[in-house]
């Protein structure tokens, strides 16, 4: 279980984040009907089906999309197909002819942003406070929190994520490959740090995040109180989502759904 049983997953600020994204997403369906001068394909590691994957990467960049009402298609892909070598990245095909490969979900959004497949930055209403805000959270899930999650799956529950994560490879080659992929991702935590640390100590750091990431959200709910039920709100408790929110979305679902 991901969340080792700290954070209940009828959480008021989990539950409430995961709805208001989705409210968001609903809103702007009908946006994505509407033909465009672009084609994104979206490698995301698993199939097109369920919605969510187990990857917080993947989830955070289609709701990037979504929020922005994008439309793209899905692919499964490869790490060694893609240009930073890893999931997800994305086909770019603009109606100029050109194409592109791109990879990063921070970079993917910044380039969808300069050749205006996005309108604009998720961001550009922020203060500069906010905005330090925005990438402290954005910075705890993604260059924190991930590590732990990946120890978590990979390591200590490496036969549930391995048959998961790899159900499309026929299971032969799904034992070396792996096996191959277990030694990687502990050479990789061990260099990183996170594979230095006790079960114990990754336990509390984990529960540590949650917890004050369910305290963020919490308040940010309560700053709509009284604008209805069905109203979205956002983790810095702004009218409008920011980049903080794909992330924080990206991880939880992710955690959820998984079951590594």
């Amino acid at each position: 279980m991901t969340f080792d049983g700290y954070i209940r997953p009828d959480a008021a600020g989990f539950n409430g984040h995961l709805d208001s994204v989705k409210y968001k997403r609903e809103s702007s369906r009908s946006k994505m009907s509407k033909m465009s001068p672009f084609s994104i394909t979206v490698y995301r590691g698993f199939a097109a089906l369920p919605t969510h994957t187990w990857s917080p990467f993947v989830n955070k960049l289609e709701t990037r999309l979504r929020l922005s009402g994008i439309p793209y298609q899905v692919k499964v892909g490869s790490i060694h197909e893609g240009p930073k070598r890893k999931i997800p990245y994305i086909a770019l095909e603009l109606d100029n002819g050109g194409s592109e490969m791109l990879g990063d979900t921070a970079l993917i959004s910044k380039r969808l942003v300069e050749v205006g497949v996005f309108p604009h930055e998720l961001n550009k209403d922020l203060t500069p406070v906010q905005k330090a805000q925005d990438l402290a959270i954005r910075s705890l899930l993604e260059d924190k929190l991930s590590f732990y999650l990946a120890r978590e799956r990979w390591i200590d529950n490496f036969y549930t994520m391995r048959d998961g994560a790899m159900a499309s490879v026929p299971y032969p080659v799904r034992v070396l490959v792996g096996h191959l992929a277990y030694r990687g991702v502990s050479r990789s935590l061990y260099g990183q740090g996170t594979g230095r640390f006790t079960d114990d100590e990754v336990r509390m750091f984990k529960m540590e995040i949650w917890e004050h990431l369910n305290i963020l959200l919490g308040e940010a709910r309560g700053s709509v109180k009284g604008k209805g039920s069905d109203e979205p709100f956002w983790i810095l408790g702004g009218e409008k989502p920011t980049e903080a929110d794909t992330t924080a979305y990206g991880i939880i679902v992710a955690s959820l759904i998984c079951d590594a």
